[in-house]
């Protein structure tokens, strides 16, 4: 069941107990007076409400457009009041105050714009009885409801009437700002521990696979890589052992990052400019292939002053695997974009934007979960890395997305000031 469906039927059950409330009341006050009170039409509209109320749930077991049937209901809700304030005497009787149910409710369901829609939806039906009642085209419901007031009398009671419905769209909008705002953060911190669980049990399953797999295969390939040394294998041979060898160190690879995200191993900390180690990761890549002719590299990134204290050796692991999801991205070409920038002077943040195929949002949900991949032959275990590695330095990763257009990737990081012995011995270093 939808959280839309539960307010959907909050609603329902709210607007029973308001028109039972007054109900009740009427009965009360019928009983208690000796004169005869004419409520017929008052229980009319009674009998309605609870009639549309009926009719309201069952279009809810069967239709799934919740906020259409919501507007509906509110629709019909102001028709309703407007008719107790017809027969409680216009401006004179206390029922116009019903129209602040209405704005609440369209507020706190389908959001702030519609609180003031039905505020402005209220203004116009209370002020076009208000004035039809006192001008004479509405008569009133009992020729004793008429009372003698002036104009300005009349239009001060309707525009305070409409001072106060807007008031509370106001302040019914800023609540449901607030609260939507809470949802969301509340959704985001879910799916925070959700990734965390799954780090968490994919680290420790890799460890149990890591460690019976890493020793075997190191011997598998270094007794390849001996017999090819010795026997000098040509054509096909040669061919075959030069796979093995080559998927020999994939899957250690693989196995290291295993290892990586399921015990973090000691690094070394030290102060270090971050433009240096992106700058290395893009010189083996190039030197690989893998950032071709088709691939614009561009940015601030190689004139970047930058300095961080942090592991370098981690830092590699993070841009490694962020180049390399953006040009895997970018197999056709495209343009990769690196900068380097300070909105605050407490924070750094890294920007790595491509022009390839982007993600959707169901894609971008997942995009740190492990083994959750969008490409072919991949593990699904980069971005979980990285996540964990900006993590231990209290860092954010924000990721902005659209399909056929890019993704922008920015790693947001906190600069400490490094120990004392740390600036030392790097002055030292560089004098």
């Amino acid at each position: 069941m939808t959280i839309i469906r539960r307010t959907v039927q909050t609603l329902i059950v709210g607007r029973l107990l308001v028109v039972s409330a007054l109900l009740v009341a009427a009965v009360v006050i019928q009983v208690s007076t000796a004169v005869f009170l004419p409520l017929g039409p008052f229980y009319l509209v009674v009998s309605s409400a609870y009639g549309l109320s009926l009719a309201y749930l069952l279009f809810l077991l069967w239709n799934p457009h919740y906020r259409f049937q919501v507007v509906v209901q509110v629709v019909f809700d102001v028709l309703l009041i407007t008719a107790l304030v017809y027969i409680s005497g216009g401006i004179a009787g206390p029922m116009h105050i019903l129209y602040l149910l209405a704005i609440i409710a369209a507020g706190l369901v389908i959001g702030g714009r519609a609180a003031y829609l039905v505020a402005g939806f209220s203004a116009v039906v209370f002020g076009f009885l208000a004035d039809g009642m006192y001008y004479g085209l509405i008569p009133y419901f009992l020729a004793d409801q008429a009372v003698e007031a002036s104009a300005g009398q009349v239009l001060y009671t309707i525009f305070l009437a409409w001072a106060l419905f807007f008031a509370i769209a106001f302040l019914v909008a800023r609540t449901e700002a607030g609260l939507r705002r809470a949802r969301e953060a509340l959704i985001d911190a879910q799916r925070e521990i959700e990734v965390k669980e799954r780090l968490a049990a994919a680290g420790q399953a890799s460890a149990l696979v890591a460690h019976e797999i890493r020793n075997p295969l190191a011997a598998i390939s270094g007794a390849v890589q001996v017999l090819r040394e010795d026997l000098r294998p040509e054509g096909e041979q040669a061919r075959l052992m030069d796979i093995v060898v080559r998927e020999s160190q994939r899957v250690s690879r693989s196995i290291e990052q295993f290892l990586s995200m399921a015990s973090p191993s000691r690094q070394t900390f030290a102060v270090f400019r971050l433009a240096e180690v992106l700058s290395e990761i893009l010189t083996m890549l190039r030197m690989g292939g893998e950032i071709g002719e088709g691939v614009e590299v561009h940015g601030n990134y190689a004139t970047a002053p930058h300095e961080y204290f942090g592991s370098p050796a981690q830092f590699k692991q993070v841009f490694w695997n962020l180049v390399r999801n953006a040009l895997k991205a970018m197999l056709e070409g495209g343009v990769l974009t690196i900068d380097f920038f300070q909105r605050r002077p407490d924070e750094l943040r890294i920007r790595i934007a491509d022009t390839g195929r982007g993600m959707s949002p169901a894609e971008r949900a997942r995009i740190f979960e492990p083994f959750y991949t969008r490409f072919e032959g991949g593990r699904g275990l980069g971005l979980a890395v990285v996540r964990q590695i900006i993590d231990l330095y209290n860092g954010r990763i924000e990721i902005l997305s659209e399909p056929r257009v890019g993704t922008a990737v920015t790693l947001i990081l906190p600069l400490p000031s490094p120990p004392k012995e740390a600036q030392t011995e790097n002055r030292q270093a560089a004098g």
